[in-house]
């Protein structure tokens, strides 16, 4: 049996692997590069949109709750507080007219006006909200995955020749 390795060490250990990936061996250093900061960038748009599930639940919970529809006070209230003390403040390199990512609920998704007087309009808002938060975060979670393998082939390549490290450095 395998000892538990720290949640703070999984990560790491998962990106610095000595096994090449065999889907990634037939890309050159700058194709690899590319393709990595590609899934970067969709990362990137998947957790936005992915925000704005979770900030779309929140309000339509917090309409349940009061019954009637927020004022902006109220929406600066319920999207700012992350239940932990913390607001949410990412930095977002993603413009909102950016296309949904090509998930099949996605686009039914801010099909949202609800009355937040009718329970059943609401449970079904909510219900399309978290199936597409779901898919969004099955998604984001296969990206990860996809952006491991491309970091473990990074590394593997700059340990085999850690010159190649320095060309991403720009000449003067």
């Amino acid at each position: 049996m395998s000892p538990r390795v720290p949640s703070g060490e999984s990560r790491r250990r998962s990106v610095v692997s000595t096994v090449p990936s065999e889907e990634l061996a037939t890309l050159d250093l700058d194709a690899l590069r590319d393709y990595r900061h590609r899934l970067e960038a969709e990362e990137d748009r998947v957790s936005y949109w992915r925000r704005l599930a979770h900030a779309r639940i929140d309000v339509l919970e917090a309409e349940a709750v009061t019954g009637a529809v927020l004022s902006t006070a109220d929406l600066v209230r319920v999207l700012g507080d992350t239940g932990s003390g913390h607001s949410r403040r990412a930095l977002v390199r993603v413009r909102a007219s950016e296309p949904l990512p090509d998930l099949p609920v996605l686009e039914e998704m801010w099909g949202t006006e609800v009355d937040p007087h009718d329970p059943g309009e609401v449970a079904e808002a909510l219900t399309r909200l978290r199936s597409a938060e779901a898919q969004l975060t099955a998604y984001r979670r296969a990206l990860h995955e996809r952006l491991d393998e491309a970091t473990r082939e990074l590394i593997l390549r700059y340990r085999a020749n850690p010159l190649a490290a320095l060309s991403v450095i720009p000449e003067e």
